[in-house]
């Protein structure tokens, strides 16, 4: 199955990463193009995945040998809307509503088929007008590495991003009279941890949860959006209100159960959320649409 995979971020995201698995384990089949410079082309290429820079020129060539253009953000549905020779799969990530200018309404009408990340993601493109038949849910899929973490330490992301509660995450740990590592690598900083720590006010699903999860780290997170899919209040970790009492009681809550709430989290990454059950799902979703 020939299938060029277009992703235009700048960053290495969850939606980046999920890209990068599902082409590496595609294999001769996949093509991925991917911003020039950016960190998603060049892990593609140290792992001799074949790979291109994003171009309208290589979208408009490369696509028309191929048999489906799956694009995995944004700007590359925008592209592959108006230069894709063949039907166009969309992986959404995102939480928040479909544009409903006219050209987005264009550009959402141009897709074959839509991957949702959850069923969160899946209810704001129902509301958006797309049709139950061309939406499907595919979680994102994370490795389980060979050890489990066994530190201490209270994790949490270091981001700039508004949406996420950094502030809210600075004041539970102060009424707890405990500190935060605020982590910007968190594959390494997982090792240590105790607890992570996820606040959000919109989550389409939350990969990195599910990473913490893979490496046995309980999970403390906004009770938002995609994040109640994947984290079971009470059993894989602790979903709480974005308020500070409530997150700094929700961490206690999570030390205290953490060896149980550790096994468990592995477990159901293991069971629900691996690289090979997300690649196994989207590679149906593709023999479906190449059937229509």
């Amino acid at each position: 199955m020939r299938v060029l995979h277009v992703d235009a971020g700048k960053e290495m995201r969850g939606g980046q990463w999920q890209a990068l698995y599902l082409v590496e384990r595609l294999g001769s089949g996949a093509t991925l193009l991917a911003a020039e410079g950016g960190p998603l082309l060049d892990a593609a290429r140290r792992r001799g995945i074949t790979a291109a820079p994003l171009t309208i020129a290589n979208l408009a060539a490369l696509s028309r040998r191929a048999e489906l253009t799956h694009v995995h953000d944004a700007r590359s549905h925008s592209w592959a809307a108006a230069l894709a020779g063949t039907p166009v799969v969309v992986s959404r990530r995102v939480a928040f509503p479909v544009g409903q200018s006219p050209l987005s309404r264009w550009k959402y009408l141009r897709a074959r088929h839509y991957i949702a990340v959850s069923e969160h993601v899946k209810s704001t493109l129902r509301e958006a007008g797309v049709g139950e038949e061309r939406i499907s849910v595919v979680y994102d899929g994370v490795p389980v590495p060979g050890w489990q973490a066994r530190g201490d330490r209270i994790v949490s992301l270091a981001t700039d991003d508004a949406m996420k509660g950094e502030t809210l995450v600075r004041e539970a740990a102060r009424r707890l009279g405990t500190e935060i590592h605020f982590s910007r690598d968190l594959a390494r900083d997982l090792e240590s941890a105790a607890v992570f720590v996820y606040l959000t006010h919109a989550e389409g699903l939350g990969s990195a949860a599910l990473l913490a999860m893979a490496a046995g780290v309980p999970v403390v997170a906004s009770r938002v959006g995609g994040l109640t899919e994947i984290v079971r209040d009470g059993e894989t970790g602790v979903l709480t209100e974005n308020e500070p009492a409530a997150v700094a009681a929700a961490i206690a809550q999570a030390l205290s159960a953490r060896d149980r709430l550790a096994a468990q989290a592995r477990a159901h990454v293991e069971r629900s959320f691996s690289v090979e059950r997300m690649v196994d799902h989207t590679k149906r979703i593709y023999k479906r649409v190449l059937a229509c």
